[in-house]
C-alpha cells in the first residue's frame, strides 16, 4: 500500500472511530485512549498525524464540508447545471443541521465552548472560512450557469448562509426547544434568495 492510501486510510479510521465514540460518550467524555482503543491504532499512529482530541475533532468539521462540497461538484460533473439538481443535494445535507446527535454539531459546541485554546481557535476560524469559500463557490458557479441571479453577493450571501447554519447546528444542542424554523424552511429561503427568475 502507497504511503498516501496508507495515510488517507488511517484518517478515515481515525474518523469513523473518533465520531463512534462522540455518539456513545459525548465529546467531552471522549480520551485520546478511548480513540486509540475504538481505533486500534497505536499511540504512534495516531500521534504521527495529530496533537490531541480536539485536532481530529476538526477534522469531523472540515470532513463535513468537503463531503457536500464533493457531492455538489459530482452533480455538477454529471451535467446538471440546472438550480434544482444541485439545490436539491445541498439541501439533503440541512437536515443533519437541526439533528442533536449529528457528530458535527457535537463537535462544533464542543469546540466553541474551548476557543480561548489558540489551536481549537485556529480550527474554529478554518471551518468558518472554509463554509464560506464553498458557499461562495457554489454561489458563483450557479452565476456562471445562468440559474443564481447575477446581482447575488456572493461572498456576503455565502457568509449569511454560513452563519444560519451555525445557528442551526448551535440550536440543536438546545434541550427540548420549540422551533418554528426548520431545514426545510431554509432549503426554501436560500432558494428564494438565489434563484434566476
Amino acid at each position: 500500500m502507497k504511503q498516501e492510501e496508507r495515510r488517507q486510510q488511517t484518517i478515515r479510521q481515525l474518523l469513523h472511530s473518533t465520531k463512534e465514540l462522540i455518539r456513545e460518550k459525548g465529546c467531552h467524555s471522549v480520551t485520546m485512549n478511548d480513540i486509540m482503543d475504538k481505533s486500534g491504532l497505536s499511540k504512534g499512529a495516531i500521534f504521527h498525524y495529530v496533537k490531541s482530541k480536539d485536532e481530529i475533532f476538526a477534522w469531523i468539521l472540515q470532513e463535513q464540508v468537503k463531503g457536500t462540497n464533493e457531492r455538489f461538484l459530482n452533480e455538477i460533473a454529471r451535467g446538471n447545471t440546472t438550480f434544482e439538481g444541485p439545490m436539491k443535494t445541498i439541501a439533503e445535507g440541512l437536515h443533519a443541521l437541526e439533528d442533536a446527535q449529528d457528530e458535527t454539531n457535537k463537535v462544533l459546541v464542543y469546540l466553541i465552548g474551548r476557543e480561548d485554546q489558540p489551536e481549537v481557535a485556529a480550527a474554529l476560524r478554518q471551518f468558518h472560512e472554509l463554509s464560506v469559500q464553498m458557499s461562495k463557490q457554489w454561489i458563483m458557479s450557479g452565476q456562471r450557469h445562468g440559474v443564481i441571479r447575477e446581482t447575488i453577493d456572493a461572498e456576503k450571501t455565502a457568509e449569511m448562509f454560513v452563519l444560519l447554519s451555525l445557528g442551526l447546528r448551535v440550536r440543536s444542542s438546545f434541550p427540548t426547544v420549540s422551533t418554528s424554523f426548520h431545514a426545510n424552511e431554509y432549503a426554501s429561503f436560500i432558494a428564494s434568495i438565489l434563484k434566476s427568475d
